[in-house]
Parts: C-alpha cells; structure tokens; sequence
C-alpha cells in the first residue's frame, strides 16, 4: 500500500518535527476537510500539531511557536497552508481528564 500525499507531508512533518525537537508527545492531525474550498488550501493542507517538548521550557507561546514554524518551514507553502499549534514545555502540558 503507498502512502497518499497528505500522509507522506504528516510524515514529513513528523520527522522534522522529531529532528528538531526530541518531542516527548507528538500529535498531528490533517484538518483540511474543515477547510474544503478555502482559496488558499490549494497550496497546502490545514493541521493540527500538539507537541511536549523539554526544548519549550522557559519559553514564551510566540516563541515556541515560532520554533515550530522554522522546523517546518521547508513544507510551509509546499504541503503545508496552515498549521494549528499547541507546543508545551513537559511541566506546561495538559494533564488527561480522571
């Protein structure tokens, strides 16, 4: 079976994400049917991205965010139109409902 074109790009971001940050929870959903029809989906699909990682802590929400954009920014454009993040330090991360 091979990979369809929005699995290849979550892959991708997968790994880049992995290679950048050594994330100790990483989660990436494909968004884009939310989107259908938006003129700038053509350019790429819309995702969600929650990561834990130790390289956050300390670290302002723009900055980390920011830190997410540049680890994808070779895909931004090209896969990638509009991501949705949620980037945590460990301590900072949402604890599961009891």
């Amino acid at each position: 079976m091979s990979a369809t074109p929005k699995n290849t790009i979550i892959d991708e971001m997968r790994a880049a994400l992995e290679r950048a940050f050594s994330p100790l929870s990483l989660e990436i959903l494909d968004d884009s049917a939310r989107h259908a029809g938006h003129a700038g989906a053509r350019s790429g699909g819309h995702f969600r991205v929650a990561l834990v990682s130790r390289s956050f802590a300390g670290r302002p929400a723009l900055e980390r965010h920011r830190m997410v954009y540049e680890a994808l920014a070779p895909l931004m454009g090209h896969g990638i139109h509009a991501l949705n993040i949620s980037a945590t330090a460990p301590r900072n991360a949402p604890r599961p409902a009891p």
